[in-house]
């Protein structure tokens, strides 16, 4: 009898310290979800505060209104619309380029053995090492150079400044997706292989729908860090309406006394949408994607 009395008192407890665990778990999400998300409405309540300004800044302005977002798509002095579609080409172009080449590589270094294999891989990784910015005397006489032979990849173009971003996102992707690659047993190719496939089809058929997640992941890399990247097409841009976005929204906040801090917020949180769909059409592929290709190196 005492037993069962034991036994319903601690079943009674479990029950509790479940319910207890759950309410902990919803608070914790919630004060979580507040600190993700209150930069974000502090952002969204400057982007509708006509004043310009975020000295006084309110959470909830007292004359709300949308001409911000109204002067960003008319005005033909700041082209936000044209900035907007220039780095949206830019990071797709990036990313697709990048990613063949990357994926072309990653797979020779898994698969195959060669001479000098190890040492251009650390190379690569080295070369890495070093950022982009201790570079840029170097990347503007070599754009200004090739620009005098070929106009059209020299500066002031997207062709050279893609040229750019396909040397910095090359070297860390291989990496990450060789590691991707090794992770895949070599039996499917040897398979393949028997039945008669040749090295493209193995690799085309066999291989690469396997290594779809962290195509999703090097793509979603990619595509962020050109989409958002700053310093390279401030040196290289230099015509208004060959901007990207991040130097032309720059403009409304680089003069001192006619910064537009309402203006700046809209097209942030504009120019934030892109990057936000794009995430959730691929979120299930980056979990898999992230933790399998580092399970070997």
């Amino acid at each position: 009898m005492s037993s069962s009395i034991v036994t319903g008192r601690s079943a009674t407890s479990i029950k509790r310290n479940k319910r207890i665990a759950l309410v902990f778990r919803i608070l914790l999400a919630i004060v979580m979800l507040i600190f993700a998300l209150f930069p974000i409405l502090w952002i969204f309540s400057a982007s509708i505060n006509l004043s310009g300004s975020l000295v006084g800044q309110t959470l909830i302005p007292a004359n709300p209104t949308w001409a911000n977002y109204q002067y960003l798509f008319n005005n033909t002095q700041h082209p936000f619309p044209l900035w907007m579609w220039n780095s949206l080409k830019l990071s797709f172009l990036t990313t697709f380029l990048a990613l063949v080449i990357t994926v072309l590589a990653a797979y020779a270094f898994s698969r195959f053995r060669f001479g000098g294999r190890r040492q251009i891989l650390q190379s690569v990784l080295l070369i890495q090492v070093f950022p982009n910015f201790l570079n840029m005397v170097a990347l503007f006489i070599i754009l200004t150079q090739l620009g005098t032979y070929l106009p059209r990849v020299g500066l002031n173009t997207h062709a050279g400044l893609l040229l750019l971003y396909l040397g910095g996102t090359l070297g860390a992707n291989t990496w990450l997706m060789k590691g991707y690659f090794d992770s895949i047993p070599r039996d499917l190719d040897e398979a393949a292989t028997v039945d008669g496939a040749t090295s493209f089809q193995t690799f085309w058929l066999v291989i690469l729908p396997l290594v779809r997640p962290i195509l999703v992941v090097v793509g979603l890399l990619i595509f962020i860090s050109t989409y958002s990247e700053y310093v390279l097409a401030r040196i290289v841009l230099t015509d208004k309406f060959q901007y990207t976005l991040s130097v032309g929204l720059n403009l409304f906040i680089f003069n001192q006394f006619g910064q537009r801090w309402g203006v700046f917020c809209a097209g942030a949180l504009i120019a934030a949408l892109p990057v936000v769909i794009i995430f959730m059409i691929f979120q299930r592929y980056l979990v898999g994607g992230l933790t399998t290709g580092a399970v070997k190196g």
